[in-house]
């Protein structure tokens, strides 16, 4: 079992705590009569896997201590062992920051799928179709990672594009796709020539992409006399119909004054449940939001990295530029951006959102 020496700029129960979880959850899923319960499993190999780094970290760190005391007391007799003195003291220094990072408080939603809303905003026609490729945008960097995708609802603009569209992204494994795309929420601007444009000049618009941790119903309660629920046929651009029957649901949430709705399933039980899905996610997204702002100063300024009133991106099609203001990131590869190369983007935000909360905690 690893010790747990102190760890500057860390609570010092934390990671004794994480170690004696991680022990008590490695007893529980070596005992059979739990994987007769395949809910309470996953839920247990879930929580495990996320303390496996932790607990190697913390290891290794020991292991670490250890051969540089044998080190020192090596070199104390033989100079030659100095240069080991000085690789295990670089080694425990990069395993005390891992561990410190790895130390934080976590996002409760970091493992959770997501519910992604792209909604046109300034410049009409042109936004819809910069709101299409955001879309795809999207949809091509969860290909990439092997995650599953549902659009589930969508309402097309006449040019092309979108007005609006709301997707469901799935991992197929554990990993979690909030902790990935929690920080995409804000307005995206783009500077292009658009299609439009007979003179060739490069105009701005807008689209508003939202990211919800998608909430099951145990996260959020709805009670259903809470509900107004109105059908509605379907249609297509520029009104043509698409189903002939009233199977688009929209549902309005009394108390909150939310009102989600979904058209793009044939069967109005389908359009239902899609509408539902993104109503919980909503509810859970305004709960949290409430919660933190009661909270502390340092929680408020953490939530305000995705604050979605923010003008956070801005693509620039004549420089192949893409610049995200909030952490001051710049590369000229709009092209394999917009291809899904959202990595190297999202690294830098995640970067700098740990270094926020490693100086609120120092």
């Amino acid at each position: 079992m690893s010790r747990t020496e102190a760890i500057p700029g860390a609570q010092p129960d934390r990671l004794a705590g994480l170690l004696a979880e991680h022990a008590s959850l490695e007893a529980e899923l070596a005992d059979p009569a739990v994987h007769t319960d395949q809910v309470r499993a996953r839920r247990l190999g879930r929580r495990y896997a996320q303390l496996a780094p932790v607990v190697e970290t913390a290891r290794g760190l020991d292991a670490a201590r250890d051969d540089l005391a044998a080190a020192r007391e090596l070199a104390a007799e033989d100079s030659a062992f100095a240069v080991e003195v000085t690789a295990f003291e670089q080694r425990i220094e990069e395993l005390t920051d891992r561990l410190r990072e790895q130390l934080l408080p976590k996002d409760p939603d970091d493992d959770k799928d997501v519910i992604l809303e792209i909604k046109a905003g300034e410049g009409g026609a042109e936004s819809a179709l910069f709101a299409g490729d955001l879309l795809r945008m999207y949809l091509r960097y969860a290909e990439r990672r092997g995650w599953s995708t549902e659009v589930l609802d969508s309402v097309a603009a006449d040019l092309g594009g979108y007005k609006d569209v709301a997707v469901a992204i799935k991992s197929r494994t554990d990993e979690g796709i909030w902790s990935r795309l929690k920080f995409e929420g804000g307005v995206h601007r783009v500077q292009r020539v658009p299609v439009t444009e007979s003179q060739g000049r490069i105009h701005t618009s807008a689209a508003g992409v939202l990211v919800l941790p998608e909430a099951e119903e145990v996260d959020v309660g709805v009670d259903p006399n809470d509900l107004r629920i109105d059908v509605f046929r379907s249609s297509g651009p520029g009104g043509q119909s698409v189903n002939t029957t009233d199977s688009a649901v929209r549902i309005t949430h009394l108390p909150s004054g939310i009102v989600v709705s979904s058209q793009n399933e044939k069967s109005q039980l389908q359009n239902r449940e899609s509408a539902l899905r993104v109503l919980r996610s909503r509810l859970l997204a305004a709960a949290r939001e409430e919660a933190a702002a009661a909270a502390s100063d340092q929680r408020r300024s953490q939530v305000r990295t995705v604050d979605r009133s923010e003008r956070v991106r801005t693509y620039n099609f004549p420089e192949n530029r893409i610049s995200d203001h909030r952490v001051g990131y710049k590369a000229h590869n709009l092209d394999q951006v917009l291809d899904g190369d959202l990595d190297p983007l999202l690294d830098a935000l995640s970067r700098a959102h740990t270094a926020d909360l490693l100086a609120a905690g120092s």
